[in-house]
C-alpha cells in the first residue's frame, strides 16, 4: 500500500526532471557548514559537541522536508489557503512577543519543551508564497497605487512584528523579497525610479540623524544598538565592542590568505576571539581556516544555487510559480550578500545567517523547504533546461 502511494507521487517522469545539480550543491554546502560549525564550537578541543550534532540532525530532517515538499506537496492547491496561512504566520509572530524565549536581549524563539523554533525564519518563506499569490492575482493592476499600498501593508505587518523582537536582518530580508518580486512582476520603471529617489533621500536623512546628536526622530524608530552599529560603520572605533566584532572578523578572514590555516587551525577561531562563529560570523571561520579558496568555493556554490533558481524561474510557464522561485532566489541572494558583507566590514554589523552553512534548525528547515518548493516547480517544466548538462 505504501509502495503504491509512493509510486503515485514519485514517478519516473518526475525523477527524470529532478535537478540533482541543485540538490548536490545544497548538500555540499550543508555538510561543509557542519564541518565549520564543529570547528567554530571547538569539538576538536573537547568542548561540547551538542551544537555540532544538532546541526547534523537539522540537516537530516531538512532533507526529509525538502523531499516531502518536492514530491508530495501540491503547492497550487495549498495556495487556495494563503489567507489562513498568512494569519497563522501573524499569530506565531504575535505569540513570540507574548510568550517568546529571550536570548541575548532578543525574543525570537518559541519553546516547546527542549525544542525552540524561530517563527521569523518560517515567515520568510511564508511571505514568498503569500506575496507570490497576491501579486499574481493582481498582476494586471500591479502599477495601481491602491494595489501597491495593499502589498506594502501585507508585507509590513509581519515586518513590524519581527522588528519588535527585534530582528532587523529578517525584516530586511522580507522587504527585499517584496521589492524583487514586484520588479519581476512588471512594476513600472517610473514607479521604480520615483521610489528609489524617495528611498535614497529618506535613507540619507535617517543616516544624517543617526550621525548627529541629539537625534530628531531616528531614536523613535530604531533600537539603540542599531543606531550604534550604523555610527560605528561610518566612524570605526577600535575601542567599541560593536566594531571589535567586525575587526576580529576581518582579521580572521585576512589571516587565512589564499589557502587558509587548515581545519581546526584558525587561531582567532580556536582562541574564541570571533563573535558568534557558528552562526552570524561563520564566513570568518571559513576565511581563516580555508582561505580565499574556501570563501570563493562557498560563494560559488551559493551563486550556483541562486543562478539555478533563476534559470528555473525563466523556464517556468505560469507567473505564480515564477514569482515563488524568484522570491526564493532573492531570499538566498540577499542573505548571502548581507552575511558576507557584515563579515568583511562592507556593511554595518547585523545578525544574518549564511544559507545552508550557519547553525540553526529553523533556518535550515526553511531553506530546505524552499529548495523543495523550487524542485517541485522545476519538475513541472519541460526537460529542456537540463539537456546537455
Amino acid at each position: 500500500m505504501f509502495h503504491q502511494l509512493l509510486s503515485q507521487y514519485i514517478t519516473k517522469r518526475k525523477l527524470s526532471y529532478f535537478d540533482f545539480w541543485l540538490v548536490g550543491a545544497v548538500c555540499i554546502l550543508c555538510v561543509f557548514g557542519i564541518i565549520c560549525i564543529g570547528s567554530a564550537t571547538h569539538i576538536n578541543l573537547g568542548e561540547s559537541a551538542s551544537t555540532f550534532y544538532s546541526q547534523i540532525i537539522w540537516f537530516i530532517m531538512g532533507l526529509f522536508i525538502m523531499v516531502f515538499v518536492a514530491f508530495f506537496v501540491n503547492y497550487e492547491a495549498v495556495s487556495r489557503f494563503c489567507i489562513p496561512i498568512y494569519i497563522i504566520n501573524i499569530a506565531l509572530l504575535v505569540a513570540v512577543l507574548l510568550f517568546g524565549h529571550e536570548v541575548n536581549n532578543a525574543t525570537r524563539w518559541l519553546r516547546f519543551g527542549p525544542i525552540s523554533i524561530q517563527p521569523s525564519e518560517f515567515a520568510k518563506l511564508i511571505m514568498v508564497f503569500c506575496l507570490a499569490k497576491y501579486i499574481d492575482k493582481k498582476r494586471e493592476l500591479i502599477n495601481n497605487i491602491s494595489v501597491l499600498f495593499s502589498i506594502c501593508v501585507i508585507t509590513f505587518l509581519p515586518v513590524y512584528l519581527i522588528q519588535r523582537q527585534p530582528s532587523l536582518s529578517v525584516s530586511l530580508v522580507i522587504v527585499a523579497i517584496m521589492l524583487i518580486m514586484l520588479f519581476v512582476a512588471g512594476l513600472s520603471y517610473k514607479i521604480i525610479i520615483s521610489v528609489a529617489a524617495g528611498a535614497t533621500a529618506a535613507i540619507g536623512i535617517v543616516v544624517w540623524d543617526i550621525l548627529n546628536e541629539p537625534h530628531i526622530f531616528v531614536d523613535k524608530i530604531l533600537y539603540n544598538h542599531h543606531i550604534t552599529r550604523i555610527q560605528t560603520f561610518f566612524y570605526p572605533d577600535t575601542s567599541s565592542d560593536t566594531y571589535y566584532q567586525t575587526l576580529k572578523s576581518i582579521n580572521a578572514i585576512g589571516s587565512g590568505q589564499v589557502s587558509g590555516k587548515g581545519l581546526y587551525n584558525g587561531t582567532l577561531n580556536q582562541l574564541s576571539y570571533l563573535p558568534e562563529p557558528h552562526n552570524d560570523f561563520i564566513f570568518s571561520v571559513i576565511g581563516e581556516e580555508f582561505g580565499f579558496i574556501g570563501c570563493t568555493l562557498v560563494l560559488a556554490l551559493l551563486l550556483f544555487i541562486i543562478f539555478r533558481c533563476v534559470l528555473i524561474a525563466m523556464d517556468t510557464d505560469d507567473d505564480f510559480s515564477r514569482l515563488i522561485v524568484i522570491g526564493i532566489a532573492g531570499m538566498f541572494a540577499f542573505q548571502t550578500f548581507v552575511n558576507t558583507g557584515v563579515a568583511t566590514g562592507i556593511l554595518p554589523n547585523t545578525g544574518m545567517s549564511l544559507p545552508f552553512v550557519s547553525y540553526g534548525g529553523s533556518s535550515m528547515w526553511t531553506n530546505m523547504a524552499a529548495v523543495g518548493l523550487v524542485m517541485n516547480i522545476s519538475m513541472k517544466r519541460s526537460k529542456s533546461l537540463f539537456e546537455g548538462v
